[in-house]
């Protein structure tokens, strides 16, 4: 080994704090941009990759069982049709929960659309995600993110002869979503009622379908070759691969902002290290060049004790960042519906190489100082460093403070070296930041998801199917409806309801449909978040989201004429809410006049209850009043969503990660400042100094650090949190309401703020303990 390498492994040996806090934060580091940047890989056309990966369909068509004939095969041989699959027969029936549910038995669940299918079929793949496939009777399979139930529960199907039940032994990946389960054929002739003709799905690829105009002429082909009436219902994968990219382009920014921070502060603490390790061994290097090093050979030294220890953090880090990625992909896959196994090659080669790149520029400044350094100013300077004028200056008057000494000499400290202390105000500034951030996020995008979940309100739903054992198998009619209202409003313990009911409407002077709900009751308990404006009160006002608004160039004030069957009404739009569906949401009473065809089944009633009544009761009852019109009353239970539950999880994992880099940057700063003047705490003491007061003394010099990064960090972290927050609802396609976006209250800024204090202590305590540790006589011996 040449003399240059004995150097410098010596450097790296024989100071073990500096190597360690070197490869730690290197290794942390690299985790974090690895993470940011496999998950940005992952966002991006997350659908595509799956829709490839899987044999999407471009449609699906749902045709009538019983008008089906011979036109349903001829459909696969039309111009542009270039695969199909199916037809599989479905069936939608009214299953309620079985034992072993998180959720109570007997409760009613949404009509479900059964599916006969293969795994693998010629178009749509699917992708079990947990479980396994159908292996025997008795099984069903549902779609993940999508299922009330989990692998293990039961389902039964109380109104079905024999009231069968289903074990569910898998969740899988859809690309088509056209099924809310999967079974058996010989699993769907058991479930068909005697007389019952099981409709038919029928997927479709195209030559040509990248446009909505594409597929419109695709769908309008297969329904003119079909029996007229055949044609139930049609899904475009357009809906959901926009659905999809939507959702995607919501991590991009937070996973940028997170990234940044991450690689930003390393590079600040690597600096230091290196800097710090230049500054202490100033000794050193005027040895080394008294034998003869020259100064370039000084400058690789250095750089090679920066390099070594960066290598080894690089690796960890890449070991790290690839095991960590494989759970957190695997929650990300399931809230965007993508199929990315891990993290890819270039980015690993990437994130190392510039990981590399920054610690040797942050090394070089430092190491060019130590090669330009003089042979008989480092021979002639000590291991430690002799006071400043301006710190002896700031010690002469703290001490004038009614204060401990121990505490005084500590507040004096920082005035001491000022560089070196700007740098522990950058790490936990940075860190502050990073936490102040994570903690809006995650405050904000819980408060978003409640927002967003305000279409399933109140503490009862009212569905639009029959109770479990009620008699009343047939779907429920408009008169149904208008006789379960009176039943709910009188119901004793009621304390409001309102009933949201779709239709489908023409938007007046244009071609174009508008999708609609119908408010009956009293929603003003359960109003969507509003963006501007203010929630509808009564007839002829209406609310719409920024989708709606954008499509049809509207705002907030104006006036949109609706019509149906030649008779027009007209709304005033009174505010923009937060919502992701592009609908108008209005009073009843406001389109009362064009006698809309509403869709019963898509109906349901939210009912608030009274302070003090017992809901196990209040639903006893309903159920009971409701079983003539063939409606049910389940408990509301809103379930966070896999979008909200992967940022969550993906903010409170880099945060933890920008705290732990943090808190290494401060650790090794006083570690240094602590070694330069161990001779002087020898002296303390020789002269009394206790080793509390020695601990109170370190954790007191970088009290004052810590507080003004907290004092200036968390208004940088509010900052960050209202820039990044609408940018991420700029992707969703859509803005964020105030009460969302204003989440820093004093409650939540005054521990944020005692954060950074808190961070620079943790950080400082290591060094404090050695400090009150050392023993006086080898504190004195030390030069």
């Amino acid at each position: 080994m040449s003399a240059l390498g004995k150097v410098v492994r010596s450097g790296v040996g024989r100071k073990r704090v500096q190597t360690l806090v070197m490869v730690l934060t290197t290794m942390t580091a690299v985790t974090a941009c690895l993470l940011a940047g496999g998950l940005l890989v992952a966002s991006q056309a997350p659908f595509d990759r799956a829709f490839a990966a899987q044999r999407g369909a471009h449609l699906t068509v749902g045709v009538e069982g019983a008008k089906a004939d011979a036109a349903l095969a001829a459909t696969a041989h039309l111009p542009g049709v270039t695969a199909t699959a199916g037809p599989y027969p479905e069936l939608t029936l009214h299953p309620a929960v079985g034992k072993d549910a998180f959720m109570p038995v007997g409760d009613q669940l949404p009509p479900t659309t059964l599916v006969a299918r293969p795994v693998d079929g010629p178009l749509d793949d699917l992708r079990v995600t947990l479980g396994h496939w159908l292996t025997g009777p008795g099984q069903i399979v549902l779609p993940d993110g999508n299922s009330p139930l989990a692998v293990g529960d039961t389902m039964t199907f109380p109104t079905l002869p024999g009231r069968p039940t289903l074990t569910v032994v898998g969740l899988a990946a859809s690309m088509t979503r056209s099924a809310d389960g999967w079974v058996s054929s010989e699993e769907l002739r058991k479930l068909t009622a005697p007389g019952v003709t099981p409709d038919l799905q029928l997927d479709y690829r195209f030559a040509e379908a990248d446009t909505g105009a594409e597929i419109d002429s695709a769908r309008a082909a297969v329904a003119a070759s079909l029996p007229a009436g055949a044609l139930l219902s049609t899904s475009s994968y357009l809906d959901a691969r926009q659905a999809a990219d939507r959702t995607s382009a919501t991590f991009v920014p937070f996973l940028v902002a997170f990234g940044a921070l991450g690689l930003g502060m390393s590079v600040l603490i690597i600096g230091v290290v290196v800097s710090g390790a230049v500054t202490s061994g100033r000794r050193r290097i005027g040895i080394l060049k008294s034998v003869g090093f020259s100064p370039e050979q000084v400058v690789r030294a250095y750089l090679g004790q920066a390099l070594i220890p960066a290598s080894v953090g690089t690796a960890l880090g890449l070991l790290l960042g690839n095991a960590l990625a494989v759970p957190l992909l695997g929650i990300t896959n399931r809230a965007l519906q993508s199929v990315t196994s891990g993290v890819p090659l270039w980015i690993d080669v990437a994130v190392a190489a510039g990981t590399l790149a920054a610690v040797a520029g942050a090394a070089f400044a430092p190491a060019l100082r130590a090669g330009r350094l003089r042979t008989v100013e480092a021979l002639t300077t000590g291991h430690g460093t002799r006071s400043s004028q301006t710190g002896r200056a700031a010690q002469a008057r703290l001490a004038r403070l009614p204060l401990p000494r121990a505490l005084t000499l500590g507040l004096a400290a920082p005035f001491a070296r000022p560089g070196r202390s700007l740098t522990t105000v950058a790490a936990v500034l940075l860190g502050t930041v990073g936490v102040t951030f994570g903690a809006g996020l995650a405050i904000s995008l819980n408060k978003v998801q409640d927002g967003i979940s305000r279409d399933s309100a109140g503490a009862v739903l009212v569905l639009p199917f029959p109770a479990p054992g009620s008699g009343h198998p047939q779907l429920v009619t408009p008169a149904d409806f208008t006789a379960a209202a009176t039943v709910i409003g009188a119901q004793s313990g009621t304390r409001a309801w309102f009933s949201a009911t779709p239709t489908s409407l023409i938007l007046a002077g244009s071609s174009a449909r508008a999708d609609v709900v119908a408010y009956q009751g009293d929603s003003s308990f359960a109003g969507y978040q509003t963006v501007s404006g203010s929630w509808f009160r009564g007839a002829g006002q209406a609310v719409a989201p920024k989708s709606f608004l954008n499509r049809t160039g509207l705002h907030v004030g104006d006036t949109v004429t609706l019509a149906h069957a030649g008779r027009t009404a007209s709304v005033r739009i009174v505010g923009e809410i937060l919502s992701l569906h592009d609908a108008l949401l209005t009073d009843r009473a406001s389109i009362a006049s064009l006698d809309p065809a509403y869709v019963p089944d898509m109906t349901q009633f939210d009912v608030d209850l009274r302070p003090g009544t017992d809901q196990t009761v209040y639903l006893a009852a309903l159920n009971r009043a409701l079983a003539p019109e063939g409606m049910s009353a389940v408990p509301n239970a809103p379930h966070a969503g896999l979008v909200v539950l992967a940022m969550d999880t993906l903010a409170f994992l880099l945060t933890l990660m920008l705290v732990t880099v943090a808190g290494l940057g401060v650790l090794n700063t006083v570690l240094l400042d602590t070694r330069e003047r161990v001779r002087d705490l020898g002296v303390m003491k020789a002269l009394g100094m206790a080793p509390r007061q020695t601990v109170a003394m370190v954790l007191t010099s970088v009290a004052a650090s810590g507080l003004a990064a907290g004092l200036v960090g968390v208004p940088l972290g509010v900052a960050l949190h209202h820039l990044v927050l609408p940018a991420m609802a700029g992707a969703a396609g859509t803005d964020v309401p105030s009460v969302d976006l204003t989440v820093f209250h004093l409650p939540v800024l005054l521990p944020l703020v005692a954060g950074g204090l808190l961070l620079a202590t943790l950080g400082a305590l290591p060094p404090a303990a050695w400090a009150a540790r050392t023993r006086t006589a080898t504190a004195l011996r030390t030069e």
